[in-house]
């Protein structure tokens, strides 16, 4: 646990709100994240934004702190006497924290976390390891993302050694081990504001195990876990948007032993298209044809994602008019979106001798 101030940890002041608390977690726990932080006190940093989060985002444990000053099992200054906190008395050592219920069971565990009977007394309740996640850009082409495809990438991620099946052992072979004597339990005597009390945890040497390892696998250094390539192949769905996020469950990283993967997340990044501009679930394109089509109207020939299309344009069609094509557009569960067209009028600034005549010859008819 940490012995600084928890609102010093995250520059805060004591009035600061919940949201304010939020802010500065996220902003606190990106910068010093051990995946992307190097630094060699990064990780100590972290564990320690992540415990001042932890209680200052629990209204309970925020009272229980900014009332006694301290949270677990840190010291408590000057504000509790070696007899116990007055007005509860002397609660001796207590060990059955499993029948503590209500308001006093409520200050325990803001003291010392949540508590689990086990086979062999009281310790802190097992929480479910998760690894950390894992996530990955590809680059699709702008086709792919308006119509699908599929991808087979490849990451690193740890996971459990195959060569000791995740036990951190070469031959499998573990030992009693000698600080809790097989038990995977220490009991320790604290001081508290309710007097002495014997809490038993798990054994920081076997991790809870009751076991130590004789010989350590040389892949994995007795820690279970390596490095290794994966490779998966992923359906990316019709129409995905640029930016969007793909979600693998238990794709992630194993971090501890028989700890649970985290996922996976493939994110897209989609290529620009030197014709056609997407918005959502529409294309959007530019044309040109040259005044007569403009003035007579006619049929001009469109490309589109689907195709060439044939698109009749319309006597008297104006510079800059945009014009649907219905249906020519993304593909999605509901149907398809439109393909819209802008018309560019093409006016030559060059004329030949007949062509100037005939201009010409309009401009007086006109």
């Amino acid at each position: 646990m940490s012995k600084r101030d928890y609102y010093e940890i995250l520059g805060l002041p004591k009035s600061a709100s919940k949201e304010d608390i939020k802010k500065a977690y996220r902003k606190l726990a990106k910068e010093y994240h051990p995946d992307k932080n190097k630094s060699p006190d990064a990780e100590i940093k972290f564990k320690e934004i992540q415990e001042a989060y932890d209680v200052l985002s629990d209204d309970n444990k925020r009272k229980t702190y900014d009332t006694y000053g301290f949270v677990g099992d840190q010291h408590y200054g000057e504000k509790f006497s070696s007899g116990g906190f007055s007005g509860f008395g002397d609660f001796g050592n207590l060990t059955d924290f499993g029948n503590l219920t209500g308001g006093l069971g409520d200050l325990l565990e803001g003291f010392f976390g949540s508590f689990n009977n086990t086979a062999s007394g009281y310790g802190y309740r097992q929480k479910n390891l998760k690894g950390s996640d894992i996530q990955v850009k590809i680059k699709i082409d702008f086709m792919e993302g308006v119509f699908g495809t599929e991808k087979v990438i490849e990451y690193s991620r740890l996971f459990s050694c195959r060569y000791c099946n995740g036990t951190g052992a070469r031959d499998g072979k573990f030992s009693v081990c000698q600080v809790c004597k097989g038990t995977g339990r220490i009991k320790q005597v604290k001081r508290t504001p309710f007097g002495q009390m014997q809490i038993v945890s798990d054994c920081t040497n076997c991790g809870g195990t009751g076991q130590t390892i004789i010989n350590k696998c040389e892949h994995c250094k007795g820690s279970g876990i390596i490095n290794q390539k994966e490779k998966l192949n992923i359906k990316i769905p019709p129409g995905i948007p640029n930016g969007a996020a793909i979600k693998f469950e238990s794709k992630g990283n194993v971090e501890y032993k028989n700890g649970i993967p985290g996922d996976l997340y493939v994110i897209i990044d989609i290529s620009n298209h030197p014709k056609f501009e997407r918005k959502g679930l529409d294309i959007y394109s530019e044309i040109e044809i040259n005044v007569t089509k403009a003035v007579l109207g006619g049929e001009i020939k469109v490309p589109t994602v689907h195709g060439d299309v044939i698109m009749k344009v319309n006597p008297g069609t104006q510079h800059n008019q945009v014009m649907r094509l219905r249906g020519k557009g993304v593909p999605s569960k509901n149907g398809f979106g439109d393909h819209y067209v802008r018309i560019n009028i093409n006016i030559p600034d060059k004329l030949n001798k007949q062509q100037r005549e005939l201009w010409e010859e309009l401009d007086k008819i006109s």
